[in-house]
């Protein structure tokens, strides 16, 4: 690993740390390295907050007597290119310039239209030394979320769900009857902690009564989005308490009750992953897990509307019931949870 990679690899775990709150905005962490030490760390911890950079440079006002003479010799590194507009907090690549600092280490190019390049502009034109694509993959994978957001204009799509070792999903009789350990569990309420919104069809609410927050997990709970086209899903279901915010994709009205959101569409027969995508895109949802039911996920399969798949996997047997999809693409990776199994594919 060069110097440059390892700096830039602690940008990511930094980043990393404001996972489940920076949304719509991307995940960035920057350092500040002087005569081969970090000097100064930061990270965007949450939307409508200082900018990764912003931190960085304010770690070195605060831990130095002379930040400014420390700043015009240091490099900064940073898993995003700064931005050069003014959004919710002036441009990043401002404050770089202001402060003098020569040497700028990036590793994604901000695809978002008031950035794209303007920040790596910004910074050249001052006479700002910049070295673009470090560690670009690993950058570019931490936000696949912002980056599919921006670029295809809808939220990125992980379809999640759990079957037996002969590969059913639910009893014929579509009663409840958990597949999985504790531990899958757990994760899967860690995930919904890192997704903005989790999605479930009618079936699934009437028939599980699920609650779709993150109550095993420490973190924030996700919008919960549900597809009820006739409004069949009784008010004293869970989706309908005051834990988090509802979504209710229906035919039949549009409006808002205390934390439910009514949407109405159209139509339920003709493109209504394309159409439910679009609408939580406008709604600055970045991402979204489907956990259910089958009809629901084969609806988004489909379509090939969908860019993550979580199958978690169980060892016990059934026999019969309703067979899980069958998945066509590469796998990613296999992981042992507990007594399950989780293998993501990717939709490449």
């Amino acid at each position: 690993m060069t110097t440059e990679e390892k700096y830039m690899k602690r940008c990511v775990e930094l980043a990393s740390l404001g996972s489940g709150y920076t949304s719509p905005n991307p995940l960035v962490g920057a350092v500040i390295v002087h005569g081969g030490k970090i000097i100064g760390e930061g990270y965007h911890q949450q939307y409508g907050s200082a900018h990764a950079e912003v931190n960085a440079i304010e770690s070195v006002f605060i831990r130095f007597s002379n930040p400014e003479m420390l700043l015009k010799e240091a490099q900064l590194y940073v898993n995003l290119e700064p931005c050069a507009h003014f959004g919710k907090t002036p441009p990043c690549a401002n404050l770089i310039i202001n402060n003098k600092i020569p040497t700028v280490f990036i590793g994604s190019a901000d695809p978002f239209k008031h950035v794209n390049g303007k920040g790596i502009q910004r910074l050249t034109e001052a006479g700002v030394s910049v070295y673009t694509s470090i560690m670009e993959k690993k950058c570019d994978a931490l936000n696949k979320r912002f980056f599919t957001y921006v670029k295809k204009q809808r939220p990125f799509i992980i379809l999640k769900w759990a079957q037996t070792a002969d590969a059913y999903f639910a009893p014929v009789d579509r009663s409840q009857r958990w597949i999985t350990g504790y531990l899958s569990k757990v994760l899967t309420h860690k995930w919904r902690t890192l997704e903005d919104a989790v999605l479930v069809g009618t079936r699934t609410a009437l028939s599980d009564n699920p609650q779709l927050n993150a109550r095993l997990y420490n973190g924030r709970n996700p919008v919960r989005v549900v597809l009820d086209e006739h409004l069949s899903i009784p008010v004293s279901n869970h989706i309908y308490n005051d834990a988090c915010q509802t979504l209710i994709f229906n035919s039949i009205k549009s409006g808002k009750e205390r934390n439910v959101v009514f949407i109405q569409l159209e139509s339920f027969s003709y493109y209504v992953p394309q159409m439910i995508a679009y609408q939580l895109y406008l709604m600055d949802i970045q991402s979204v897990i489907i956990e259910g039911g089958i009809k629901t996920i084969n609806m988004f399969l489909k379509e090939n509307l969908w860019d993550e798949a979580r199958i978690l996997q169980s060892s016990v047997l059934w026999g019969d019931g309703i067979k899980a999809p069958l998945m066509s693409s590469s796998i990613c990776k296999t992981f042992a949870i507990g007594s399950d199994s989780l293998t993501i594919y990717k939709n490449l």
